[in-house]
């Protein structure tokens, strides 16, 4: 993957500059009721990129504006590349291995996210996949929290993510999504073209997501809090595909 210098792009033209540049942008803030000619053009460059706006008020603005000169609008620039879907199947196919993959609904912690890509790495993971609105995309905290994991293991960014489960589907994999009501984790077999799901920190998958997968599984616990966090979970259920894969289940 090649990098990107993080940045925080602020005012109308530089912003504008930045999307025609071909840098990916993350998330985009603009002063509610503004509509003027730059404005316009900076909606339509993001319509372009499927990329969802974040409406809010002048005060929300100057508390994220680094410079005090952000002119109603801000975008956060992504400090590293995202990849494409057949990188991940390529990663795959190099190792002569069935592809396993993350896809995360809506984190939105940067040190989760960043942990989870670690964790891919480290179990052999050949890709993660995240949504391009809410929820964190590779910034400088996420790349750090990877320990450099995201400069090996393809990290894809797609629009939808019901639709992108349905589409890998087709192509031979299943889908194990992590839930508390779910059978226990340790009975499911996960070997196999294998995808694994996991929620956002507060409200765990979506229901729309958690209906697409094939199954839920739960993490047996023992303490006495209802959840982990989610880059734990992550690692969890990582590894246990894992063994599976190393004993053959």
């Amino acid at each position: 993957m090649s990098r990107f210098e993080e940045s925080v792009i602020e005012g109308r033209n530089e912003v504008i500059e930045a999307f025609r540049s071909g840098k990916t942008v993350d998330r985009l803030f603009i002063l509610d009721g503004s509509n003027d000619g730059p404005v316009q053009t900076i909606k339509r460059e993001a319509k372009k990129h499927d990329l969802r706006i974040d409406y809010v008020d002048r005060k929300r603005l100057d508390e994220i504006s680094v410079t005090g000169k952000h002119q109603g609008v801000i975008a956060y620039i992504a400090a590293y590349k995202y990849a494409e879907l057949e990188d991940i199947f390529s990663n795959a196919g190099k190792k002569g291995e069935d592809p396993f993959i993350f896809i995360l609904d809506n984190i939105v912690d940067p040190h989760n996210l960043g942990a989870i890509i670690r964790t891919a790495n480290m179990s052999g993971a050949h890709g993660v996949i995240i949504p391009k609105n809410r929820a964190v995309g590779l910034t400088a905290a996420v790349a750090k929290a990877s320990a450099g994991a995201i400069n090996y293991t393809p990290v894809v960014k797609v629009t939808n993510l019901r639709n992108t489960i349905e589409a890998l589907k087709e192509r031979g994999l299943w889908f194990a999504c992590a839930d508390m009501e779910g059978e226990c984790l340790f009975d499911r077999d996960l070997t196999g073209p294998i995808g694994i799901v996991i929620g956002s920190e507060g409200e765990g998958v979506g229901r729309l997501i958690k209906e697409t997968c094939d199954f839920k599984v739960a993490i047996p616990t023992c303490g006495d809090i209802d959840s982990l966090n989610a880059s734990v979970a992550a690692g969890v259920m990582a590894f246990e595909v894992v063994r599976q894969r190393r004993n053959g289940k």
